[in-house]
């Protein structure tokens, strides 16, 4: 008997969801990796398994598709939508990642992951450095759509700064009412579709660069539209920050 699973996205990021609540599940980096291999198995940029916990609705314990782990913004909605479908939650919940408790809502069809507070920004150069629960480098640029993200973002996830913990780098350019977003990924080593944790911490940046306290910005990635709903306390405090955007089933199988 195999396991079962089922094939999230979330604005094109996709993940691999088991339910681990009754009995134990544990992969190793090498059966992930096969897992998530696009061409040799089930194909995806991340693995989430449920897990029971006393104090909170569920455990999200997500690993990147070469076996790391982190926290995943687009996975935590897609975890939502599963666990709702698993009859775990309603439209209100409490989870578990690995970077501690979060809250998430889900309203008309949109799933919402309340993200950690942010209270450092560091500039490197005219760039920026931020943690969303995942390192994020922020690159503004003229044209979003003609950056080879895979070189560049190699480049600089590779670079003496980075080697050594990696980082995710986020190409954006400024639109009238939006911004575009393009990321290369650590753990999956390159471009996504998407990238939760990355749109954040753009949106952060932004307003830090604006000046502004903007309620809410909306991002436009490869794979679909997202927004994110914030508040400025302080010129690097940023609290009550919400990623928002859509979450589907795709198919199910065994492995």
């Amino acid at each position: 008997m195999g396991v079962q699973f089922y094939k999230y996205q979330g604005t094109g990021n996709d993940f691999i969801m088991i339910d681990g609540r009754k009995k134990p599940i544990n992969f190793s980096d090498d059966q992930i990796l096969k897992m998530c291999n696009r061409r040799y198995g089930i194909g995806a940029d991340g693995l989430i398994i449920l897990k029971d916990h006393e104090e909170a609705d569920f455990v999200m314990d997500y690993y990147n598709a070469d076996g790391t782990q982190s926290f995943c913004g687009n996975g935590s909605r897609c975890a939502q939508a599963f666990a709702q479908k698993l009859g775990i939650i309603g439209t209100q919940s409490h989870f578990i990642a690995i970077d501690g408790m979060h809250e998430g809502r889900i309203e008309e069809g949109q799933f919402a992951t309340k993200m950690g507070d942010v209270t450092e920004i560091e500039r490197v150069g005219s760039d920026y450095f931020i943690q969303t629960g995942s390192p994020h480098y922020i690159k503004y640029v003229r044209n979003a759509d003609l950056v080879d993200v895979y070189q560049e973002g190699m480049t600089i996830r590779n670079s003496e700064q980075f080697i050594e913990k990696g980082t995710n780098v986020n190409f954006v350019s400024v639109h009238e009412d939006y911004l575009k977003v393009r990321t290369y990924e650590r753990g999956v080593e390159d471009e996504t579709l998407s990238c939760g944790t990355g749109v954040t911490a753009v949106a952060i940046s932004f307003l830090h660069q604006m000046n502004s306290k903007q309620p809410a910005i909306n991002i436009v990635t490869k794979g679909g539209n997202l927004r994110i709903e914030l508040e400025r306390k302080a010129q690097t405090i940023f609290e009550n920050i919400w990623l928002v955007g859509p979450a589907k089933e795709v198919f199910r199988g065994e492995w």
